[in-house]
Order: C-alpha cells, then structure tokens, then sequence
C-alpha cells in the first residue's frame, strides 16, 4: 500500500517478464522430464517449496493477487509436475493466500475501492465461473505444451499493459 506506484509497477514488470521468458525458455528447451523435480532430496524440496511459498505470498499480498501467475511457472521449473496439473495445484495453494489477503485488505479498509468497481467484479466473476466450466470441459483436448505456451504469451502482453501503465 505504500510502495510507489512507479516502483511496484517496474517490478511488477521486471517479474511478469521474467516468468515469461522462464516459460518460453520450457516450452522451446524444457527443464528435464516431466514429472522430475528439479532437486532431488526431500528436505532440499521442502525448503525450496517454503521458500517459493514465502515469495508468492508476499507478491500476492503486495500486488492483491492469488499468486497464480508465479505458482504455476513455480511448480512446473521446480517440481517438474505438468503445467495442467499444476494448474490445479495452484488453485488448492492459492486458497490460503487468498483468505489471508482478504483479512490482510479488510484490516486496510481496501475494500471500498473494490465497491467502486462492484459491476466488474459481478461481470468478471461470472465470466471466470463460465471459464472454468468450459475449461474443465476442455481438459482432455488442449496439450500441457501449448498452455505453457499460451501462458508465457499471457504473462508478456500483462507486461506490455504493465509497462504503457
């Protein structure tokens, strides 16, 4: 809430083009096989997935976000787990980050900002119910590689809306 606007936009750009190349970078070369993590020890995954939690919930918190845009590059590099699998994955890890941004955003009073913009978030969320619907309809017929893919294209014209921001 205190972070310039100019500053946590450069960074917000910084990172969205980041994960993209990191994206682009699977989707053409590819991290090792699916389904090999990218370290091997238990206790070396473990600090890895904390340590990767901790910088996700404190971008989600910073930005308003679910964090999903990190996670999945995050589960996909480090856990070598399927971009759709990790789809899901991020959803059930976003939970908890999402019920600790709203208590974090209603101790704020951030919310009234969100009032203003009540027609949005109706219509948006409708569209984001319809999405998952018909995604999940989907799921059999779109290959993991194109959605790494698609995502990677996502994550750079976010930036370009970032950067004309």
């Amino acid at each position: 809430m205190k972070l310039a606007p100019a500053m946590l936009n450069r960074v917000v750009f910084g990172l969205l083009i980041a994960l993209a190349l990191i994206m682009f970078w699977e989707h053409l070369v590819g991290f090792g096989e699916t389904g090999t993590p990218l370290f091997q020890q238990a206790w070396l995954q473990a600090l890895v997935g904390l340590l990767a939690g901790l910088v996700v919930g404190i971008v989600a918190a910073v930005l308003g976000v679910a964090g999903g845009e990190l996670l999945i590059p995050i589960i996909v590099i480090l856990w070598g787990i399927d971009i759709k699998t990790a789809g899901s994955l991020s959803l059930l890890v976003s939970l908890p980050t999402m019920l600790v941004g709203f208590f974090r955003y209603r101790q704020a009073q951030a919310f009234d900002a969100l009032r203003r913009e009540r027609d949005l978030l109706i219509w948006m969320s409708v569209g984001s119910i319809a999405g998952a619907l018909v995604g999940g309809l989907m799921l059999g017929l779109v290959p993991a590689q194109w959605l790494g893919l698609f995502l990677a294209v996502l994550l750079l014209i976010s930036a370009w809306k970032v950067f004309k921001h």
